[in-house]
């Protein structure tokens, strides 16, 4: 997909419908399904959810909602009517307007000075549950001697996020098909191309390696066709990232995969600490089905203004 417009604000206030569809078919009869996913972006600092709609078909016999330890929206869906194929759709409109980050103020403290700023003023339980190992971020040697490469402790914070973005970009491959939502960083770390889930995983691994809690981001980007093409429908993704809590309490999101920080461009789905916390959906079938094929359809359409 083509770059965003040279001369645009990327960090200039807009409005997002977002279209998420995913499509399981199956060679045989499926007696019944339970799913669970974060189905509905959430409201934070740099968005408003103006609505949010999810549509299952077959009719599902049970759908319900709660909010997760992490604050995300984590939707139920309880299908019992034999089907071949399960159809989930959800539609959102979202406000987006993303603050520019304020590196100069962020270089007022090197990356030690944060450790330790970070430690005596955020939530303890918040800045424990992103700064320890999860399932799939697990801070072993690998990690450690990678992330001294771009998160030193006497390097100033701001340009020590924006090495670490650069970074990983200029480090990996964009290779789809290369992981699996199993792959480990050592492995990452070895055969040096992956996904943005990837890249997004080893971003947060290096922020807990050096003491900075670091959680993951799932959502989307708003991306553009090539010149003089039309933007397909269903074309978009599902997008990951990394934020890091930075003094202050606050956090800055960083798109290692695109190099780039996060701007208005991006719609916030959930995080948590790894992929596994965030996923759009899963669960368990009942069947004889030999096979079965998933497709996901992404589409970022902007509107005309917010509100």
């Amino acid at each position: 997909m083509a770059e965003q417009p040279e001369k645009e604000d990327v960090y200039a206030p807009r409005s997002y419908v977002v279209r998420h569809q995913t499509t399981y078919t199956y060679s045989d009869d499926v007696t019944s399904c339970y799913e669970r996913g974060c189905l509905q972006p959430r409201d934070t600092v740099s968005q408003t959810v103006r609505s949010s709609d999810i549509e299952v078909s077959p009719e599902p016999d049970l759908v319900t909602e709660h909010r997760d330890f992490f604050g995300n929206f984590s939707h139920y869906v309880e299908v019992r009517t034999p089907h071949r194929e399960l159809v989930v759709t959800k539609t959102s409109r979202v406000d987006v307007a993303w603050p520019r980050p304020d590196l100069d103020r962020l270089n007022e403290t090197t990356v030690a000075q944060a450790r330790d700023l970070v430690a005596a003023q955020a939530d303890p339980v918040e800045r424990t549950t992103y700064l320890l190992p999860s399932p799939l971020v697990d801070v072993v040697p690998q990690v450690r001697d990678y992330a001294q490469t771009y998160l030193p402790d006497d390097a100033p914070l701001g340009d020590a996020l924006v090495a670490l973005t650069r970074g990983i970009f200029a480090d990996f491959r964009y290779a789809k098909g290369a992981t699996s939502v199993k792959t480990t960083l050592p492995e990452l770390l070895e055969q040096r191309e992956g996904v943005c889930q990837d890249f997004a995983h080893l971003a947060a691994g290096c922020l807990r390696s050096v003491g900075l809690p670091g959680r993951y981001v799932s959502g989307y980007l708003e991306t553009f066709p090539p010149p003089g093409k039309k933007k397909l429908q269903g074309s978009d993704a599902t997008h990951a990232w990394t934020a890091a809590m930075v003094p202050g309490g606050g956090w800055i999101d960083l798109d290692p995969t695109n190099d780039h920080l996060v701007d208005s461009r991006y719609v916030v789905t959930a995080w948590g600490r790894d992929f596994r916390d965030v996923s759009p959906l899963k669960g368990v079938i009942y069947t004889e089905a030999e096979s079965s094929e998933l497709k996901v359809a992404v589409d970022v359409l902007r509107q005309d203004g917010p509100g």
